[in-house]
């Protein structure tokens, strides 16, 4: 049978109950956000994938494509937003070429809250889908047990508190497209700057009727700076307070050989110890 599958979940279990750590699966602490303006959506993330405490990758895609004028934003465990929307793309191009349409957001939608409540939140795939289509402008968060919204804006992710805050102060009807990238580019940095599991840049999609625009890298908050001074010490900086030189045939005065062939072991004399 197609889809993702749980078999091993059983021998897992039993592993860890005999002290086996299971293994950790690298996922997203991240802040996604989504915004409608006046012709079309902006969907926008961060870029730091994290597993556990360490930071596994600086700059992560986390904008996947689902369709020309449909694209989704992910939040969860990274390999299962990637598999999950590469899934939905498969299926919603087939869709289209069978019904001759182009694909709706709110097909898209459909197919991926139905997908994830198959599998009770087992797929931890948390999605802004956002998109234009010939009924209009569509934003859906879909959660990973398959519940739905559907906001004029949206935040979804570990920082998504502090970019709620941004929207919440800043959001007004008819944005514009230039309000509304730097609106949804000011929540990410939000996030970025008041939640660990956010960081590095801000990654931005405009979809229009027209065309979608990818923006990797659109702001770079974190970029390495030169240092400020040299940290390279110049030789006889530290004094040297004591030298001492052993030479390759005086070692077996100070360490014991071990033959593995033989259990003659050649003794020394100790090494001196500074009191």
């Amino acid at each position: 049978m197609p889809g993702f599958d749980f078999s091993n979940h059983t021998r897992n279990a039993a592993l860890h109950a005999r002290g086996v750590p299971l293994p950790k699966s690298t996922s997203t602490g991240t802040t996604i956000v989504g915004c409608i303006f006046d012709g079309g959506v902006v969907i926008a993330a961060d870029t730091r994938a994290t597993s556990g405490p360490i930071v596994a990758d600086k700059n992560c895609e986390k904008l996947h494509y689902i369709a020309p004028q449909i694209w989704c934003a992910g939040a969860g465990t990274a390999a299962d937003t990637e598999f999950t929307t590469a899934l939905i793309s498969s299926q919603l191009e087939l869709h289209s070429l069978s019904t001759g349409r182009k694909p709706r957001v709110v097909t898209c939608m459909t197919m991926l809250k139905q997908h994830l409540f198959r599998y009770q939140g087992h797929i931890g795939a948390y999605l802004v889908v956002a998109g234009v289509d010939p009924t209009g402008v569509g934003l859906f968060t879909v959660h990973a047990h398959g519940s739905t919204d559907k906001l004029p804006y949206v935040t979804m992710g570990s920082g998504s508190l502090a970019a709620m805050s941004v929207f919440e102060t800043q959001w007004k009807p008819s944005l514009t497209q230039e309000e509304a990238v730097k609106l949804a580019s000011n929540a990410i940095q939000a996030g970025i700057f008041n939640d660990l599991g956010s960081g590095s840049n801000v990654d931005v999609a405009i979809i229009t009727k027209d065309k979608t625009t990818l923006k990797r890298g659109y702001v770079r908050p974190n970029q390495r700076s030169e240092k400020q001074k040299s940290y390279i010490f110049a030789r006889g900086t530290t004094a040297v307070l004591n030298e001492k030189i052993i030479r390759k045939e005086e070692i077996s005065k100070y360490v014991s050989v071990h033959d593995l062939g033989s259990e003659e072991t050649a003794s020394g004399e100790k090494m001196d110890i500074d009191a």
